[in-house]
């Protein structure tokens, strides 16, 4: 394990071969549901799986796209759309999904909770 990663903070989730580009995938993290996506460029991001609008969780599930330069996904069920760098939803910005920071070591994709 590399020095950049520390096992108290974060967790392992996969292997980035089993992310497909602009489909999300749903990952359980210390108790907490994660919609995990590799965008087209090879970047990979992560905010919280739970709807805030109905309490679902679905976001894996959304449509992956952009709004200019941002990487979006759009819940499946209301189509509210939400920024997949912030978790903020950019149809009601008071509402957020949260967010995870993702890590790449080994090619192995870790997810820690935002700020932890």
């Amino acid at each position: 394990m590399s020095a950049a990663v520390s096992e108290t903070a974060w967790t392992a989730v996969c292997t980035v071969d089993r992310l497909w580009v602009d489909r999300g995938a749903a990952a359980l993290v210390d108790g907490d549901q994660v919609a995990i996506f590799r965008l087209q460029d090879g970047e990979i991001l992560a905010v919280g799986h739970r709807d805030p609008f109905t309490g679902s969780n679905v976001i894996a599930r959304g449509l992956v796209g952009s709004r200019g330069d941002v990487p979006t996904v759009a819940s499946p069920l209301h189509k509210q759309v939400f920024d997949l760098r912030t978790g903020v939803c950019l149809d009601e910005p008071e509402v957020t999904l949260g967010r995870w920071d993702v890590r790449v070591v080994d090619d192995v994709v870790w997810l820690r909770r935002e700020g932890a």
